[in-house]
């Protein structure tokens, strides 16, 4: 089995791959040097792996990019592959997630921009249309924008319901529907948004990132400007599970791809001092759904240790032990083969990390 790791930067996209196990990295000269890459996915539900890139030119504007032999070519439409119908208003500014949808619709994939939309491709992320509904509802005008803009960042389609979606942006918080997106109702309730002057709204909550639980897909994980949560009912309600974490800050929530109850996180001091908390390079893993939090740091680089790992710059794969990926703002990647028991250096001294996405395949 090979591992293959993408690594979006704000400076290309960087590929690396690992036939040991894991154990050692042949890192890729940048692909689309010089365009930040905000959003990678990997498609595994056909007869060959898929990876999806969001590419951001500075003078062509953004476009999803596809390639079906593990980044050796890559092919894009002739026309822009996400763009706003005349009459919208508005024009897309960056791509932020690319999600498959699950096995019910092999060749569906969603996309989440800045401005906030999401984004419905039936050709296997070729081409996207607007998901109208969601660009209609009556809050978004009152959708504001976190510090790195104002997007859709997260996109979970349930595994056995095509027709369930839940999405969360910044600002605005987590949205869901139950009907395909033709409908959508606002759903982060005990979310504390402390920077409005009605702390719990109903909606305008700065939600960083949302993770579904392994095994139950009604259990969701989500990382909160100040505030790290857990949803035991599809996220009609929220409760903190903060209280073991060092801090309630951070961007990152990765869920186990396989084992239920499992979660990593990576704190951030606070919204004002943006580094690891004691200056510490260190991932936090609960075992218990949030109950508990152990620091995991084995391997990593020691202190003073300042680079944050943004939003969608941790991930996991699908190996078993599963095997758990970060990249920093000084463009260090880091690997674990042991679901962060230990550690290793993928690669230092890249651009700026903004994602990654690991695949065994």
């Amino acid at each position: 089995m090979t591992e293959l790791l993408a690594i979006g930067t704000q400076k290309g996209l960087f590929l690396a791959t690992s036939d040991d196990d894991r154990q050692s990295w042949q890192v890729s000269s940048a692909h689309f040097f010089g365009q930040a890459v905000y959003a990678v996915a990997f498609d595994t539900r056909g007869p060959a792996p898929r990876v999806l890139a969001g590419v951001d030119s500075s003078h062509f504007g953004p476009s999803v990019v596809v390639s079906d032999d593990l980044g050796t070519t890559w092919q894009e439409p002739d026309r822009a592959p996400l763009a706003f119908p005349s009459d919208a208003g508005a024009a897309v500014e960056r791509v932020w997630q690319i999600v498959p949808a699950g096995p019910a619709e092999p060749d569906v994939v969603y996309a989440g921009t800045q401005p906030s939309a999401l984004w419905r491709s039936e050709d296997g992320g070729r081409t996207y249309d607007l998901v109208q509904g969601l660009w209609d509802h009556p809050h978004r005008p009152q959708w504001g924008a976190g510090f790195g803009g104002q997007a859709v960042h997260t996109i979970l389609p349930h595994p056995a319901d095509p027709q369930r979606i839940l999405v969360a942006m910044s600002t605005g918080g987590v949205y869901r529907t139950s009907d395909g997106g033709k409908t959508w109702a606002p759903a982060n309730q005990g979310i504390k948004a402390y920077f409005l002057p009605d702390p719990w709204p109903e909606f305008g909550q700065c939600v960083h990132k949302v993770a579904r639980d392994a095994e139950n897909p009604d259990h969701y994980y989500a990382q909160n400007h100040h505030g790290v949560y857990r949803s035991t009912d599809g996220g009609e309600s929220w409760q903190s599970i903060a209280d073991t974490l060092p801090t309630d800050f951070g961007f990152a929530m990765v869920a186990h791809p396989s084992r239920g109850g499992t979660a990593w996180n990576f704190p951030l001091t606070s919204d004002g001092e943006r580094h690891p908390v004691d200056l510490t390079c260190q991932v936090f893993r609960t075992t218990d759904a949030g109950g508990t939090w152990q620091p995991l740091h084995d391997g990593l680089p020691d202190g003073p240790y300042y680079p944050v790992v943004l939003r969608d710059a941790m991930c996991a794969d699908n190996a078993d032990p599963a095997g758990v990926y970060f990249g920093t703002r000084a463009g260090d990647v880091f690997a674990s083969r042991d679901e962060g028991e230990s550690w290793s250096t993928v690669a230092s001294h890249l651009p700026d990390v903004l994602c990654v996405r690991a695949v065994q395949v």
